[in-house]
């Protein structure tokens, strides 16, 4: 981990006032679980991308609360001392189990669970929900621009656009796991290892005397890193042929092959096609053509389907926003308590039915068929286990009719157990490590899982016991 941070404070009050009230009524040392799981899949896609685990364990390892933080509290008249000497010698004593990152995930699944006394447990909601709803969100739509692509290199272009310093900084890292090849971000590539690269504004071109000594100037100065952006004045009648000068008389005879022209504006389909040409007629067919600019997985697809001829892509604001969609819907829910070692499950109930949750201490398996490709997740009690000698038979919670019996597969347990007692035991993954592992756990959803719309609904069961106590406790609510 890069970079570290403790603001205690970062917190919504309530979690202050509830936690002080658990100790006023001698809750302190109740044991309880909580998850982080997510209602609705962001532009109505397939799966989402888990991230942000990296920052909730630095986040958890590293809760501090200074002198300072004590006082202020005091100043607010509703804290008891108890409380505050509490926060004083606070470390986090639990347990965490988290879906590593990069992992593609569904809907009601426990993304994180957290096991821990009731007030060590409740202040982590806001941060855990910041930083998981976040970089889960950014991590999602990326997967959705990259996989439009369609093996096109997508760099991340919107720090300037960023909702605020860390969206833009882990916003690059989020979208570093879910493919894309690197950012323009440059604190991200010193913290977090993202690729960071750029080329020249139009400032830039404007700066010179011609368009030509502007290109001259910046292959001289980066020979091995040139890639002029075209479209200061026009594209087609100046800045290409600008470039193809600048390129043959300054990096040609160098044996330079590597170099790339950029547009910002116009008619990408139609002028790609015509630098294209260009560029080819020149002898410079390894010229590379990159384009930005209020681009998204839409008009990406789009300017492929016409035909447009591009190397790259640069997405701004349309990613690290999530423009289209910028709320991951993420939640922090009581799951189960413990008395007397026994593990007892909570729910919340709800006339909105999609609000009413899943119970117990669960654990996910994912099972794959004979082809490696997933095809449904059970989420079970946590002492359960899934023995794949037997059939194994699959209904949709928001269905029950419709079943269907598994054979001849493998399950695999997507959790993790991440901190115990307060002490992290699980080996933080490098991020070019996480990279890999969303594109080989990519790899195995079927493409109609992954269509951009009306994907196929992946299956999300419940194990019939887990299925029997959330019955039981709903039906046990109605008198």
């Amino acid at each position: 981990m890069e970079y570290s941070r403790n603001i205690p404070l970062l917190c919504d009050y309530y979690e202050y006032t509830m936690s002080n009230g658990y100790l006023e009524n001698g809750l302190e040392d109740q044991v309880v679980y909580f998850d982080i799981f997510f209602r609705n899949i962001p532009d109505k896609g397939g799966f989402a991308i888990a991230a942000g685990l990296e920052q909730l364990v630095d986040y958890i390892l590293n809760l501090r609360f200074t002198d300072d933080d004590i006082e202020f509290l005091r100043s607010k008249g509703v804290f008891g001392e108890k409380f505050l000497t509490y926060l004083k010698d606070f470390r986090f004593r639990g347990d965490i189990w988290a879906i590593p990152e990069g992992t593609p995930v569904f809907p009601g699944e426990p993304l994180v669970t957290i096991r821990a006394p009731i007030a060590d447990a409740q202040m982590l909601e806001t941060f855990s929900l910041l930083t998981i709803n976040h970089q889960t969100l950014i991590a999602t739509k990326a997967s959705r621009i990259v996989r439009a692509a369609d093996g096109r290199v997508v760099l991340e272009f919107g720090s300037r656009r960023a909702q605020g310093t860390d969206a833009a900084i882990l916003g690059a890292r989020a979208a570093y796991i879910a493919g894309c090849g690197g950012t323009a971000c440059t604190v991200s590539d010193k913290w977090y290892g993202v690729p960071a690269s750029g080329t020249m504004a139009h400032s830039w071109v404007m700066m010179f005397d011609s368009e030509y000594d502007a290109f001259k100037a910046f292959c001289e100065l980066y020979p091995t890193n040139a890639t002029l952006l075209v479209d200061t004045y026009d594209t087609i009648n100046s800045g290409i042929p600008n470039a193809i000068r600048a390129f043959k008389e300054v990096l040609i005879p160098k044996g330079i092959k590597s170099f790339g022209i950029r547009l910002d504006s116009g008619d990408f389909a139609f002028l790609t096609k015509k630098a294209r040409k260009m560029l080819d007629d020149a002898g410079l067919t390894q010229c590379r053509i990159i384009v930005s600019n209020a681009l998204d997985e839409w008009l990406i697809r789009d300017l492929l389907d016409q035909g447009a001829v591009i190397d790259g892509f640069g997405v701004g604001d349309n990613l690290i926003t999530s423009h289209s969609d910028p709320v991951f819907n993420g939640v922090f829910k009581l799951a189960a308590i413990e008395k007397n070692g026994e593990i007892i499950p909570k729910i919340k109930i709800s006339e909105n039915v999609e609000k009413i949750t899943t119970p117990h201490f669960k654990k996910i398996y994912r099972i794959y068929d004979e082809s490696g490709k997933a095809i449904a997740d059970q989420i079970c009690i946590h002492d359960e286990t899934i023995d794949p000698s037997q059939p194994l038979e699959l209904f949709d919670p928001s269905a029950v009719w419709k079943r269907k019996t598994v054979r001849n597969f493998t399950a695999k347990e997507l959790m993790v157990k991440v901190i115990e007692n307060g002490e992290l035991i699980y080996e933080l993954p490098s991020l070019d490590d996480i990279r890999k592992h969303c594109s080989e756990e990519l790899d195995t959803l079927w493409d109609e899982v992954k269509r951009f719309s009306n994907p196929h609904q992946y299956y999300v069961d419940l194990s019939q016991r887990l299925w029997d106590v959330r019955n039981d406790l709903i039906n046990s609510s109605k008198h």
